[in-house]
């Protein structure tokens, strides 16, 4: 509040500055979500199983970590620690899905 009782304009700098961490959060979830959820699945094709076994366990298992995903996107403390989160499980299934391809 001011002297005169009116609270400033908010600039556009301070608008972006306030909702850039939830943004981040919405982008990790939707994107990165579905990312991890995609590897997960083409990770599934390295597991000891016939190929047709491997491909529904691999779409089954796609819908568990995006939903894991997103949760934890938001239940972390940061939008830094949710993508590092991301990152760090997407490691193990890059090289899963590296030894498929």
């Amino acid at each position: 509040m001011t002297t005169s009782g009116i609270a400033p304009r908010p600039t556009p700098v301070n608008i972006i500055g306030k909702y850039a961490p939830l943004a981040s959060r919405i982008v990790a979830a939707i994107f990165g979500g579905y990312a991890l959820a995609a590897l997960a699945s083409v990770a599934a094709l390295a597991l000891p199983m016939s190929k047709p076994q491997a491909v529904l366990t691999g779409m089954l298992a796609s819908f568990l970590v995006y939903a894991g995903a997103v949760i934890w996107v938001f239940a972390v403390r940061s939008a830094l620690r949710a993508w590092a989160g991301l990152f760090i499980v997407a490691a193990p299934l890059l090289l899963a899905v590296w030894s498929v391809s």
